[in-house]
């Protein structure tokens, strides 16, 4: 019986450099965003697709239609009506003058539309961020002490965090996103959530002295410290808001098909507490408004920002912190919806998008923006085709900063708060905590350092969660 020998051939081993430089480019690089233009018929061909990658709107404009059209605008209005108090209501709690909210409504959405490669995503301001940004660069200056330094800081540090999103999507660097845990993003949400509840208690009471500190303990020991100034009517006022929009989002939850209810109640909380405050005088009665809001669009913005190297510290860090955490929530939540339509995102190009719409932002007068998980929820279910729908909104938003943006100033400080509240009691994922808990201790522990940052500790959360309560007893 004939043995058969058959020869392997082995290739020779490759060297080091070249095993690391294939390695890399299978890491950053695993697609060639080129390749698709290498074997068109003409340098025409070559530059038109060259085009509609890096600018994703020559891709489906030519493609569109007035029957998509009816589909982004109704998403469109759906979600400016949305724009109009979350902007005021976030831009407060980054201690910022409230038109700033309805500026970073209108121009960033026009450069998503451009830049962005998602069909889904709603451009806008995030209460996280705006907390984040607000705690950073009140080290460098107060925004009471001075005001427009403070704002001149803010609007340095949106632009530290377009450069550093843009060249992160130049470089292809979209695998860093990934390192951020569930259970990181999950601490850190819920513990941001808690406090901004806390601090709305200023609002809800209609106190005007407040501490500027976050944990918990300064935040209560600063409201029960004043009993003697809280304001009955203001209390009263925001508890009958927050019912309100808690009830919405009930409504929305047992039918989906309702989803326009919730959407369109903080719109309609902030009219009618408009209406109460403009006739009943509710700023004799203890009531607070937002104050005195200016017809016009954006501004420039471009000479304001401020390079000196006392405050460059705190900007660049400002920046970098707050735009990884846009990154990490607008691309999550990109892929998400994205994956309910069975589409398909790239993450370098949301993050070129982010990049450029808040590199002009910064020359505009807007402060940071992403995509909010809530105001993305209202696109998607309003049927959305297309980004379309946020140059929609830009449009509603750039009406409203030209002839209503004043009617706006008699909106109570406590409407905006309860606003706030509702948004954020929606983040606290205690189930979700308890679910890590069950699954991996060492998880809850890291998630318990992202909640500590905020007032809690980890001890404390270890025990609530044992006791399958909630972070609200914190």
């Amino acid at each position: 019986m004939t043995n058969l020998v058959h020869k392997v051939n082995f290739s020779n081993p490759r060297s080091f450099s070249t095993t690391v430089k294939s390695d890399l480019k299978e890491t950053f690089f695993p697609d060639d965003p080129f390749r698709q233009f290498k074997n068109e018929p003409s340098t025409f061909h070559k530059a038109t697709k060259t085009i509609q990658y890096f600018l994703p709107v020559f891709e489906w404009l030519p493609k569109y239609n007035f029957k998509l059209f009816r589909y982004d605008i109704l998403a469109g209005i759906t979600i400016a009506c949305l724009a109009v108090p979350k902007g005021i209501s976030y831009a407060k709690l980054a201690n910022l003058p409230p038109i700033l909210g309805l500026y970073s409504s209108f121009i960033p959405p026009l450069i998503y539309a451009i830049f962005g490669s998602s069909k889904d995503i709603a451009v806008g301001t995030i209460a996280s961020a705006s907390v984040l940004l607000a705690s950073i660069i009140d080290q460098a200056v107060s925004a009471k002490d001075n005001p427009t330094l403070y704002v001149h800081l803010v609007f340095t540090a949106t632009f530290f965090t377009g450069v550093f999103q843009f060249a992160l999507g130049f470089f292809r660097l979209g695998i860093l996103v990934d390192f951020l845990s569930h259970s990181t993003i999950i601490g850190f949400m819920s513990g941001a959530a808690t406090i901004i509840c806390l601090q709305q208690l200023k609002g809800m009471f209609g106190l005007v002295h407040f501490t500027s500190k976050t944990d918990i303990i300064s935040v209560l020991s600063s409201v029960f410290s004043q009993t003697h100034h809280w304001r009955w009517q203001s209390a009263l006022a925001g508890v009958c808001f927050l019912v309100f929009l808690l009830a919405t989002k009930e409504v929305k939850k047992k039918k989906p098909s309702l989803y326009w209810v919730s959407a369109l109640a903080p719109m309609l909380t902030v009219v009618i507490g408009c209406l109460v405050a403009y006739f009943g005088h509710a700023d004799k009665h203890g009531i607070q408004i937002v104050g005195p809001l200016k017809k016009g669009i954006n501004p420039s913005s471009i000479q304001f920002l401020n390079f000196d190297p006392e405050y460059l510290p705190y900007t660049i860090k400002a920046g970098i912190m707050t735009g990884f955490l846009a990154l990490a929530e607008g691309i999550a939540i990109a892929r998400s919806f994205a994956m309910m339509k069975n589409n398909q995102i790239d993450g370098n190009k949301e993050m070129v998008a982010f990049g450029m719409m808040n590199l002009v932002g910064s020359f505009t007068s807007c402060y940071l923006t992403t995509g909010p998980f809530s105001k993305t929820g209202v696109n998607y279910s309003a049927g959305c085709k297309t980004a379309m729908s946020n140059a929609v909104m830009a449009v509603c938003m750039m009406l409203t900063l030209l002839f209503i943006a004043p009617a706006f100033s008699y909106t109570p400080l406590v409407t905006l708060s309860a606003i706030i509240m509702a948004a954020m009691l929606g983040l606290i994922e205690y189930e979700e905590a308890y679910h890590i808990y069950k699954v991996d201790k060492y998880d809850i522990r890291k998630l318990g350092s992202n909640f500590s940052q905020y007032g809690c500790r980890p001890h404390d959360i270890h025990r609530i969660i044992h006791h399958q309560s909630t972070y609200m007893r914190c």
